[in-house]
């Protein structure tokens, strides 16, 4: 097959190693990571990425989407012509575990509170932690000065009491040692535990193979249907639009 890839940064390293050992041609188109922060500017932007590549003159079996629910960003997401395909998940952290089932059961066995670490998070925007709180706070004391700055931080910080653990993700095949260190370090001034996890490819493997229509773990939005969130395990759905 020949498949259009459009996915979030965070996860190229991922996509790049698993694309140079499949059988079908792959191109992918990288979407910034700060999307994340606005849902409906993913959205928006996302949906250009389709309708762009349907006007192109190449012709796709499939669009590959490497998202998940993330925040209600991917519902509305639809297609003229061309099916897309989805993995089921509430954030591309499900896509380097491997499934759903994973990510439920290490968040249940670290009773919540968990932040997630991994090699594209980390490389592509600022972490929790001293580099992200100096740079912050640095932010701050420019434009509304010390005593100002120090309540801002203290604002700033507060969502941050919800977690208590740093885990990283690491896939065997694309360890960074200084990643793990650097989380590591992380964990050590946010006072919080922190671990690793040995990610699994399965699920963005079978993203990138097929066939998709055989497992409940991906959906596959046919051309004239949209993406809709299900509030159940199935995560979402195709409806007509």
């Amino acid at each position: 097959m020949r498949l259009k890839v459009i996915a979030c940064k965070v996860l190229y390293r991922e996509l790049y190693y698993l694309s140079w050992n499949s059988k079908n041609i792959i191109d992918i188109q990288l979407m910034e990571q700060q999307l994340h922060c606005t849902p409906e500017k993913l959205r928006v932007c996302v949906q250009a990425q389709i309708d762009a590549t349907e006007a192109e003159d190449t012709k796709y079996d499939a669009i590959i989407l490497g998202y998940c629910l993330c925040s209600n960003g991917v519902v509305g997401l639809h297609s003229d012509h061309t099916p897309l395909v989805i993995a089921r998940g509430h954030d591309c952290i499900t896509l380097l575990l491997g499934s759903k089932k994973r990510y439920r059961d290490i968040f249940d066995n670290g009773r919540g509170g968990i932040y997630w670490y991994s090699p594209g998070w980390i490389e592509h925007s600022l972490q929790p932690g001293k580099e992200r709180y100096e740079a912050v706070y640095a932010d701050y004391v420019k434009r509304f000065g010390e005593e100002n700055a120090d309540y801002l931080m203290e604002m700033e910080q507060s969502w941050m009491r919800e977690y208590s653990q740093a885990v990283y993700v690491d896939w065997p095949q694309l360890h960074h040692e200084s990643y793990w260190k650097y989380t590591q370090e992380c964990a050590d001034f946010l006072h919080w535990e922190c671990h690793m996890v040995e990610g699994n490819d399965s699920l963005m493997r079978g993203l990138l193979e097929g066939p998709w229509e055989d497992s409940g773990q991906y959906l596959v939005v046919p051309p004239g249907y949209t993406i809709q969130p299900t509030y159940d395990s199935a995560v979402m759905k195709a409806s007509p639009l």
